[in-house]
């Protein structure tokens, strides 16, 4: 063999091995890109609920997740940040990684702080992007049955016949049952009716049932129950029409106070730059599990009537209620935060 053989040779063998190297340097590299985009998702994904445990949101994100971690095989967990009228939460995720991984439940209180604070931790044109629908929950009025106030008017004129004893208890500062309140207090003139606001609904009931407060505002689910036993009696709803379980207890506007609509609606929405393959994906889980029926007698048994539409149908109502709540903040006078 010549030397210009052995130097070919030689040549073929440094390329050969240089190029084994360059692979096994280049290997690892793929194999980790591939990991960043695995299949979405790949690891918990977190629902901040913006209340405390024990609430109406905080209920429906559990039977909701519950039920998603069932259906998908996904590992998904709640974590309660309340606090500031649902600012604290709703700006934490407004805050964090855009990757699907935390994502946020909502109530009305996202539009409702839009007008109701002079500063909110989040922009609610901008911020965010709708998700899922889930449920939504009429509110009531509530006494305890030993109370001789057998509708809200009855209530109204025990208030005014003695100012100082009566008081009523809410959730947090913009949430629906506090609002309603304030809107109960200005079209009554009951400047006198001290509105407790307390972290959660949960709370704001106990408040009720330990004799703190005398009348109590907040959604149907944590109350029902306490109605059903005959501890409570709901004097009105808020909604539309009368809840079918509670067939003798009037709406508002049967009491004898038009116009005075009001709910706890739940909604599932994400950060605005999370990526819309996971917020597809979301949607379309979420919708799977709500219809069926199993999801809608847990959600009913709670409080709850399922509201199942989707991301664009979710956004839309976040985003006309910004201007339905303003409406009615200024309307009723209440003053900003």
């Amino acid at each position: 063999m010549t030397f210009k053989d052995n130097w070919t040779l030689s040549r073929r063998r440094i390329i050969k091995g240089a190029g084994a190297i360059v692979a096994g340097i280049a290997a690892p590299s793929i194999i980790g890109l591939r990991s960043a985009y695995a299949a979405y998702p790949d690891r918990p994904i977190k629902v901040v609920v913006a209340n405390t445990p024990g609430g109406p949101s905080d209920l429906v994100g559990r039977i909701v997740t519950a039920a998603l971690q069932q259906s998908t095989g996904k590992t998904f967990i709640i974590e309660n940040i309340g606090g500031a009228g649902s600012n604290i939460g709703m700006g934490h995720v407004a805050r964090s990684e855009p990757d699907g991984y935390t994502i946020l439940l909502a109530t009305n209180a996202y539009s409702v702080n839009v007008t109701l604070y002079n500063k909110i931790p989040y922009d609610a044109a901008n911020d965010f992007v709708g998700v899922c629908e889930l449920a939504t929950s009429p509110n009531t009025f509530v006494v305890k049955s030993e109370l001789p106030a057998k509708t809200m008017k009855e209530f109204v004129a025990l208030a005014k016949a003695n100012p100082d004893k009566f008081n009523v208890s809410s959730p947090p500062i913009g949430t629906t049952p506090q609002i309603q309140t304030s809107v109960l207090k200005i079209r009554e003139k009951l400047p006198n009716l001290q509105n407790v606001v307390f972290k959660g609904g949960g709370e704001a009931l106990q408040a009720l049932l330990s004799g703190t407060v005398q009348l109590s505002s907040g959604s149907l689910p944590p109350a029902a129950p306490h109605i059903k036993a005959g501890t409570l009696r709901c004097l009105a709803v808020t909604g539309e029409t009368r809840w079918p379980d509670m067939p003798d207890v009037p709406t508002m506007k049967e009491a004898g106070y038009p116009d005075f609509v009001f709910a706890t609606d739940c909604v599932l929405l994400a950060p605005s730059k999370t990526p819309p393959d996971a917020v597809k994906w979301l949607e379309a889980e979420t919708l799977k599990i709500l219809g069926t029926d199993e999801m809608k007698d847990k959600l009913y048994k709670a409080g709850f009537q399922v509201r199942a539409k989707g991301a664009a149908a979710a956004w839309d109502r976040v985003t006309k209620e910004v201007a339905l709540f303003k409406g009615i903040i200024e309307q009723a006078g209440i003053e900003k935060l």
